[in-house]
């Protein structure tokens, strides 16, 4: 068995060590991350809230469709908004808030899908028969 010439192994030495030296070893540290308030989430009184609540029902795909239906703009319902008082507001935000906050369920449909596809081709590859009745 042949060994490293003696000045290649100074030279592997020396850049193995500087290598590791140039490391950080420092011990990992873990915790949570501080929250943060953002401007546009920054609820100050229940108007705040109850118009943000309405504005996130405006944004929803069958409210918008239905509002254009009837000839209104989206820059026209917010400034309807902006002008609302209070209990017309709190009112509207209490009737939207059985809307559904996402979109309208084609994401959750795929997604079933996707696991029970998923489910079959697991029992295929391990040989299980599938029935579909």
């Amino acid at each position: 068995m042949t060994t490293f010439p003696r000045v290649l192994r100074f030279w592997t030495a020396l850049l193995v060590i500087l290598c590791m030296s140039s490391l950080d070893f420092s011990p990992a540290l873990a915790g949570l991350a501080p929250s943060t308030r953002s401007g546009a989430t920054t609820v100050a009184s229940a108007r705040d809230a109850d118009l943000l609540v309405a504005q996130r029902a405006l944004e929803h795909k069958m409210v918008a469709q239905k509002l254009r239906d009837y000839g209104v703009s989206p820059a026209e319902a917010q400034l309807k908004l902006a002008s609302m008082s209070d209990q017309d507001l709190h009112r509207l935000a209490s009737a939207s808030k059985g809307l559904p906050s996402g979109g309208d369920g084609t994401g959750a449909l795929i997604g079933v899908l996707v696991v029970v596809i998923l489910v079959i081709v697991v029992l295929k590859l391990m040989n299980r028969e599938v029935v579909v009745r």
